[in-house]
């Protein structure tokens, strides 16, 4: 008899198809990562853009129990190595493609990931942006002082950016004459209406 089939830190011959190859369909393999995967999207995506930029204790522990619990969905009974390779595969592909859409179409890129939210406009705090956004009067204050800035009169524009975080153009802020090309349509919509 063979030693490898003999030594019991070596699997037997009839083991190795349980490890290599999956007990489960290719095509569950595949659907269960890209359901959990556009699940977890739209979860995250309507969660709201502050949520992604301020990360807590409690946002981290969230993450991880959101990951063990996934993971399980996704890989069902099956822990072998190629049905891995073939969930890996398909969350890769999806988010390949999802960033190509993205990088291609404004609509798809808003759909998806949002747009960018005004919250100040040359020194005035727009408070339906803030409760829309659950931003907290403390939030962007502490963000305006992080960017230097003292006094609400400094900012032109405040904006919450789609990753969660607050950046601050200074009404200070040199134009060139071809005007303010940072501060795109999306934020120019939302601008109050003067009167």
């Amino acid at each position: 008899m063979d030693f490898w089939q003999t030594h019991p830190l070596f699997p037997k011959l009839s083991e190795w198809s349980g490890i290599l190859w999956p007990h489960l369909s290719w095509m569950e393999k595949a659907g269960r990562p890209l359901s959990v995967y556009l699940f977890l999207l739209s979860a995250f995506r309507f969660s709201g853009k502050r949520e992604l930029g301020q990360a807590t204790l409690f946002d981290f522990l969230i993450v991880l129990l959101i990951s063990n619990v996934a993971q399980n969905a996704m890989i069902g009974d099956d822990n072998s190595i190629a049905g891995a390779f073939v969930g890996v595969a398909t969350l890769l592909t999806l988010s390949w493609g999802l960033n190509r859409l993205t990088a291609r179409s404004r609509k798809v890129r808003t759909f998806l990931e949002g747009s960018p939210t005004l919250l100040v406009y040359r020194g005035v705090v727009l408070p339906p942006a803030m409760r829309r956004e659950s931003v907290s009067d403390n939030d962007l204050r502490t963000a305006l002082r992080e960017q230097g800035i003292a006094s609400l009169s400094e900012v032109r524009y405040a904006i919450l950016e789609l990753d969660g975080r607050i950046s601050v153009i200074r009404d200070d802020a040199r134009v060139s004459p071809g005007g303010e090309d940072c501060v795109v349509g999306e934020i120019r919509a939302q601008e109050p209406r003067e009167s």
